[in-house]
This record gives C-alpha cells, sequence and structure tokens, in this order.
C-alpha cells in the first residue's frame, strides 16, 4: 500500500545506510553553513557526549531536526528537499572524525557509513550515501567523501566557489576541535553520532506535497531566506525537463551577485511592482505582486534574469556602451555611496527597458543622481522616498515624458529651492556624518574635474574655523562678531576633508599649524577642498563667504538648481498666470491612503468643493458639528455612496463656510483645512496663499 506522507525518528546508523542514496537535486540552494554554525552542531555533540553514561546505549536520544524527501517506500532514492545542510555537514563531520582517528578498523568503518566502494569482481560502482548538486557533486567526492580527501583539501589553496569553500571551512573547524580530543573520546564520539543522533524523516511520493510540507516546516523556523523558499517554489513550477538548465541560470546569477545581494534584488524587484511602503516580508508581498503576475518561466526569463544582470551592473557601475558608458557609471557610483537604496527600483526599471540607448540612458541617471542628492540634502524622510520614486517607476512603465518640468524624475522650483538652501545652510550641523561626507566628497570630485579617486578607508569632515575658539586666540580675532563666528562655523565655506580620524585635540590650534601638519601628509592633501585652505594665509568671513558662494555655484551648476523659486516666488507666479488667463484658482486636497481626491474653488466667501470630488465613507473622528453637516449632506444627496462603494462622491458644487469644514467632511474627522488644502499642481497650501496675495 502506498502512503502519502511517512514521518519517521531513524538514528544516523539508519540515515547513512544502505535504506537511503540521498540526493540533493539541482534547483536547491548552495550548501550554505557556515563555521558558526559547525562549530555549535561539533560543541553541542561534544557536550551531549560528555554527559552520557559510560553505556551509550543508555543514552538518551539526540535529535538533529528533520528532513523532508521525495521518497517512495520501495526505492533507497531520496530527493532532499530539505535538510541538505544537515546532511552534507553531517557527512562532513563523519569524514573529519575518520580524518583524525588513528585506528584503521574504525576508518573502514565509518567509511562505510559515508559510501559504499565498488566491487571489481561484482563489477558494481561505488555507491554515496549523498550526492550533491551536480555543481558541487565530484568536489564533495574527492575531498570529503573519499579517504585522504580532506588532507588534500586542508591543503588547496586554489579559488573556489562560495559553497566549496564553506566546506572547507567547515572541514577545518570540525578538524581543529576534534584534535583537542583523546582517540578515546573520538571513537566514543562517532559511536554516540551514529547511534544516539536521530533525525525525523519526512517522506512524500511526489514532489507537490513534498515542497507544501516544506513550506510548513519553514514557516516555524527552519532556517531558509525567502529566496530559497521562492527557488523552490518557481523552478518547481517549470517542466521537468527545463528544470536543471533554469536551476543552473539562477545559481549563476546568485553566484556572480552573492547570496546577500541577491536577496536585496528580490527586495528591490518587490518594490518595482508594489510601489508603495512594503507592508508584509519579502515573501508574502514577492509571491503576491510578483510571482502572481507571471507563470515561472516567463517570471524567469522576463524579470528575474534581466533585472539580475541589470543590478549587477547598477551595482559596479558597470555599463557598457560604445556612447556615454563612463558618464554613466559616473553617476552610478556617486548613487551607490548614498545610504539609501530606494533609488535602486526606478533604476532597475529604467534599465531593463532602455539599456541599448545610452543617451536615454545617461540622461535618466544624471537626473536620478540630482533627485536622490536633492533629497539627501533635504533630508527627506523613508516614507516621502519610497513615495517619490514609486511614482517615478510608475512614470517608467507609463513610457512619460522624464524629463517634462512635472515628471517624478524631475525638481520642482520649490524642491531646488529647498536644495539650494540647505546646501548653503549649517550642513554640519544638520546633517550626519556620513551624509555630511558624502556631500563634500561630491563638490571636491567636481572641483577635481573627475580626476580624484577616493580610496581612503577613512573620510572626515573637519572644521577649519574651529566650533569653539579659545579666548584671545587668532581665530576670535579674525571674527570677532561672535553672531557672525556661529553663522559661519558649519557652512560649507568653513568644512575641509581629512583621510583620517578626527583629532579633537588639534581643533583649537592655529591655522598656520593646522595647515602643515593637520590638514596634510607629507605638505600635500588627498582632496581638492582641503587643498584651497592650504592656499589662504588668514581665516577671515570675506574669506569663508567667497569660497561658500564659490562651492554652492559648482553644485547649483552641477544639480540644476537655476530655476529655484521660494513658496513666495511660486505663489506670485502662479497668481500672475492665474490673473493673465483669467482662470479661477484651484485648490486640491488628496490622501492617497485613502484614495481620496476633491478639488475647491474660492468663490466670494464661500469655499466650495467640485462635483466628482471624494470623500471617506464615514466620519472616524472625535463627535463635531462637522459631522452633523456631513450627515446633511447625505441626507440631500450632495454625498453619495460611489457605485463600487470604496468611498463617497459630491454629487455637485457644495458650498462650505471654510476650507476647514470642507477638508473636515472629506476627510471624516476634523481638520485644519488652512494647511490640508493646496494650490493645485504645487505644494503651497491655502493658507500659504492667502498669506501672499496682493493687499490693497
Amino acid at each position: 500500500m502506498t502512503h502519502t506522507l511517512t514521518a519517521k525518528e531513524q538514528s544516523l546508523a539508519k540515515i547513512f545506510s544502505d535504506d537511503y542514496v540521498f540526493t540533493i537535486p539541482g534547483y536547491q540552494r548552495p550548501y550554505a553553513w557556515g563555521r558558526d554554525q559547525a562549530q555549535e552542531l561539533l560543541d553541542d555533540l561534544v557536550g551531549a557526549l560528555a554527559s552520557a553514561p559510560d553505556q551509550l546505549s543508555d543514552a538518551a536520544p539526540y535529535f538533529l531536526g528533520s528532513i523532508v524527501l521525495i521518497k517512495a517506500e520501495s526505492s533507497p532514492e531520496a530527493t532532499v528537499v530539505d535538510g541538505q545542510q544537515r546532511l552534507t555537514t553531517l557527512t562532513l563531520l563523519l569524514s573529519a572524525i575518520r580524518a583524525t582517528v588513528d585506528d584503521e578498523d574504525w576508518q573502514k568503518d565509518i567509511t562505510g557509513c559515508i559510501y559504499e566502494k565498488g566491487n571489481l569482481v561484482k563489477a558494481t560502482q561505488a555507491r554515496y550515501r549523498l550526492l550533491l548538486r551536480e555543481r558541487d557533486r565530484d568536489f564533495f567526492r574527492q575531498y570529503v567523501q573519499h579517504e585522504n580527501g580532506l588532507t588534500d583539501l586542508a591543503r588547496l589553496n586554489s579559488v573556489l566557489p562560495d559553497a566549496q569553500v564553506r566546506l572547507r571551512t567547515n572541514a577545518l573547524v570540525f578538524m581543529d576541535g576534534l584534535a583537542k580530543l583523546t582517540q578515546t573520546d573520538l571513537v566514543r564520539l562517532v559511536q554516540f553520532i551514529i547511534t544516539r543522533c536521530y533525525l525525523v524523516t519526512v517522506a512524500t511520493p511526489d514532489l507537490d506535497s513534498a515542497y507544501r510540507i516544506f513550506g510548513v516546516l519553514n514557516s516555524r523556523g527552519l532556517d531558509l531566506s525567502a529566496t530559497d523558499i521562492l527557488k523552490a517554489e518557481i523552478i518547481g513550477g517549470i517542466e521537468p525537463v527545463l528544470r536543471d538548465a533554469y536551476t543552473k541560470k539562477w545559481e549563476d546569477e546568485e553566484e556572480d551577485l552573492g547570496r546577500e545581494e541577491f536577496g536585496d534584488l528580490f527586495s528591490h524587484i518587490r518594490m518595482v511592482y508594489r510601489k508603495a511602503k512594503p507592508q508584509g516580508t519579502l515573501l508574502k508581498e514577492f509571491k503576491e505582486h510578483v510571482v502572481a503576475e507571471r507563470l515561472p518561466r516567463s517570471l524567469m526569463d522576463d524579470v528575474l534574469l534581466p533585472m539580475a544582470k541589470a543590478f549587477a551592473e547598477l551595482c559596479d557601475a558597470d555599463y557598457s556602451s560604445t556612447k556615454h558608458a563612463e558618464q554613466v557609471n559616473e553617476h552610478l557610483r556617486w548613487l551607490n555611496r548614498l545610504e539609501f537604496k530606494d533609488w535602486v527600483p526606478p533604476a532597475l526599471a529604467h534599465f531593463v527597458r532602455y539599456r541599448q540607448k545610452p543617451e536615454v540612458i545617461l540622461t535618466f541617471f544624471r537626473d536620478l543622481e540630482r533627485l536622490s542628492y536633492s533629497m539627501l540634502a533635504r533630508k527627506t524622510g523613508v516614507n516621502d522616498r519610497i513615495e517619490r520614486f514609486s511614482a517615478l517607476t510608475g512614470a517608467i512603465e507609463a513610457d512619460s515624458d522624464l524629463i517634462n518640468a512635472t515628471s517624478p524624475l524631475q525638481l520642482s522650483p520649490q524642491e531646488q529651492q529647498e536644495t539650494y538652501d540647505a546646501l548653503n545652510g549649517p550642513l554640519y550641523a544638520t546633517h550626519s556624518p556620513r551624509a555630511l561626507s558624502l556631500l563634500l566628497l561630491r563638490v571636491d570630485h567636481l572641483l577635481s574635474d573627475g580626476s580624484a579617486s577616493y580610496q581612503h578607508s577613512v573620510v572626515s569632515v573637519e572644521h577649519v574655523m574651529p566650533q569653539q575658539p579659545a579666548p584671545n586666540s587668532q581665530w576670535a580675532k579674525w571674527v570677532a562678531d561672535m553672531t557672525a563666528y556661529q553663522s559661519w562655523v558649519h557652512r560649507l565655506g568653513n568644512l575641509a576633508l581629512l583621510s583620517r580620524k578626527k583629532n579633537s585635540s588639534a581643533s583649537n590650534r592655529d591655522f598656520a599649524w593646522k595647515k602643515s601638519v593637520y590638514f596634510t601628509k607629507g605638505g600635500t592633501s588627498a582632496f581638492v577642498l582641503t587643498t584651497q585652505v592650504l592656499q589662504h594665509e588668514d581665516w577671515t568671513v570675506a574669506v569663508m563667504q567667497q569660497r561658500q558662494s564659490d562651492l554652492i555655484e559648482v553644485l547649483e551648476a552641477h544639480w540644476r538648481l537655476h530655476e529655484r523659486q521660494t513658496h513666495v516666488d511660486v505663489a506670485d507666479a502662479m497668481l500672475v498666470k492665474f490673473e493673465d488667463s483669467g482662470d479661477q484658482v484651484v485648490f486640491e486636497l488628496e490622501s492617497k491612503r485613502y484614495g481620496l481626491s476633491a478639488a475647491a474653488q474660492e468663490k466670494g466667501k464661500a469655499f466650495v468643493v467640485l462635483a466628482g470630488s471624494r470623500a471617506k465613507l464615514g466620519w472616524k473622528g472625535q463627535p463635531h458639528s462637522y459631522q452633523q453637516l456631513r450627515d446633511e449632506l447625505k441626507s440631500t444627496g450632495a454625498l453619495e455612496i460611489s457605485p463600487d462603494g470604496t468611498h463617497m462622491l459630491f454629487t455637485r458644487d457644495t458650498s462650505f463656510k471654510s476650507p476647514s469644514a470642507a477638508s473636515a467632511t472629506i476627510l471624516g474627522r476634523t481638520d485644519n483645512g488652512l494647511n490640508t488644502w493646496r494650490l493645485k499642481g504645487s505644494s503651497i497650501t491655502y493658507r500659504a496663499w492667502k498669506d501672499n496675495l496682493p493687499t490693497g
């Protein structure tokens, strides 16, 4: 009778016997256990042995976890769905004990647990208890399963793939640890492992049920990454005849990128499709927003593989083309220096579409650097960054004109002004050390005409004029007015770069000493910014003012901030525009979280919400007269439930006594409409608009 599923507690004597021939399929991830896990396993087993009675048969069973197999009851052939890390490491440990124990009979019996030798007379080939993935199979046989292999492995100095490096590292961990044991303890240890250590084997005859079990076990804590689960599901969904080929493609990309970066790629792909701040795990959201959109082969061919190659080029700043390649890579190098990586999803979406159009690629990454560094300067929060870059991804997928001034890729006049103001302000006091050093490195590189190369292990930002001048010092004499001193001390014009850690005791030294000793090595500086400082004999407000102006001008030109406008400038310009066109000023209110959008106009003393505007379904705030107003509008039919039942809809233009009454009705809670309503197409609030209207 064939059973759907069997689960048994079995000793390693049974596991490493003729009852099983374990095969790691090609679509499994590479061997991943590291030094810490190997050391922990050995320590646990040695510790358990130390507390065991003299008669090992009386020792309590020691459980090593579970393995999930695809296996028919009548055959020893077992495909390992989960458990390759344990089986591989245990085989490695047995091999290490065999290499350490002196007695040849013990060595021979341990070999019998690892593989059954072939027989010339019987014309049989060697039968291995465990067959690794094809990529590592021959290596494992030669250096782990065969006698004397570990000795050769310990001396091996050639460059190896990651999985084979881990095998070698863990072999050395085991051999170092076992060398501390006596021969008697070694014999007892291998007896304990084989006879008193158990695995729970969960076996099922088909792939689908095995993966279901695998998923359940994983959700309960097995040490597997999201990409491992996704690999099992995606590769498992491809036709069997193509599975090995796609497994090789997957693992080639994983190996090229590295395991951690490969996981990052999946997070970025999730954001390309999600276009919103993540609300769940990578595994859950990748399944919902990416896997659900494609069949497995299409997901591999049209999404994962192209984006993996694109991600490698982006991360390595290794774009190749007959035109503009170095310019593109220059922008990529500076993007990769940013601590936040929210720019990567739109970069991936654009790169896979336009990689063969170098002019388009150059323009995009030039502007992406501009936008990203503007966000760095303006200290844009993570939620706003995600929203902006998600909008940019959407614009790319919609094939929108990214050069247009209204594109999410471009800086509005107000954003240009905010960037300029931030760069012109007390950067040292307002920005983190990492952000500050990056902004200074960027301007330094621009001053060097692109010739500077930054390979310093340490880069720090130092004040030229110290933060706290000593009384009667030359610094206090050069800038006697303490108000002026404080207004200049943290600004770009007073900052320099050092290729060493800051020395607080050097900060208050006089200018000549700082120039000759602190700011230089061997009389020169690695940074153009600092070399500029060395050219001055004194350090006055006039010197800092000129330097500030020059440096800001460089950044202003590079990031194209010439069209900057303040709130007042924008308000005045839009007022003139509306006056010239005769158009009525329109205000808007949006809530992307609730899918709300409303438009309104001021008509005399009334604030009129226009027909078609959306409002929340119900009132969620504290009881208020605005709630009664809302109920009255519903009873008169001015507010009705939308056809899809997701929101309320204004059926006609509706007058309110104030912007706050209108916004509270829309949002379903009390609200200050003076700040919520904004001039259409801008970030100018109703309050700011009113404040800047001409009087008289």
